[in-house]
């Protein structure tokens, strides 16, 4: 039934493009919600009236996060390949995808945390601040548990983005779904393979949000 549904298509490839796709994602979803706390946590701090307020620090900040941010992922790549070749060996492969990824998704997120850690009642943070809390247990005990469901709810759209990220990155040798829609079925006019590998990345990206809902809503106190 599938052979004569889909003839080009090939599961063991199907599979591994699935999993290299997985891989780059989680990857550089981990490292981009670890970079993007960071960021984020000293964009909110050292703005006007953060804790440790100071102006040209945070326009420096600001200033990185917003260029980063607004360069297309595609664009990005092809800036870092001679970073990447260094740091990676390669220009080719999943492993190659990841530094790209990872400093396209990180400043998006940093955004997003930022705006989180605002929504955070300042009442409570003045509350800890006048009990004598040190600036690490008003981060950990405070500012990220208080503001855990905006930091999931970015993060899942972070992830999302990345699976496509992941996707434009396969079309220039990364691996994954995207190489696979690319080289199989574009390239080849396999339109049978192209729309298989489009529907896994649509299953990938369901299954993100829906995970990312649940955990919000569970970890919302309103």
């Amino acid at each position: 039934m599938i052979a004569s549904l889909f003839p080009h298509l090939k599961l063991d490839q199907l599979w591994a493009a699935t999993l290299e796709t997985l891989y780059m994602t989680s990857l550089s979803g981990i490292a981009t919600f670890l970079l993007g706390i960071a960021l984020g946590l000293a964009l909110f701090l050292t703005a006007r009236g953060g804790l440790f307020q100071n102006k040209p620090l945070y326009t420096v900040i600001s200033v990185i996060v917003n260029v980063f941010r607004s360069i297309p992922f595609i664009i990005l790549i092809v800036l870092l390949i001679p970073f990447t070749k260094t740091l990676i060996g390669t220009i080719l492969g999943a492993n190659a995808a990841l530094p790209a990824l990872i400093v396209g998704a990180a400043p998006f997120y940093a955004r997003l945390v930022e705006i989180g850690l605002r929504e955070v009642d300042k009442g409570v943070i003045e509350a800890s601040r006048s009990m004598g809390a040190r600036v690490s247990t008003l981060i950990f005990r405070v500012l990220l548990p208080e503001s855990s469901p905006a930091l999931v709810s970015g993060i899942t759209v972070t992830l999302i983005a990345l699976v496509s990220y992941s996707a434009m990155a396969g079309v220039i040798g990364a691996g994954g779904l995207g190489n696979l829609a690319y080289l199989e079925g574009f390239q080849r006019n396999h339109n049978d393979v192209t729309l298989v590998a489009t529907v896994m990345i649509l299953i990938i990206v369901f299954i993100i949000q829906l995970v990312g809902d649940v955990i919000t809503s569970l970890l919302d106190k309103r």
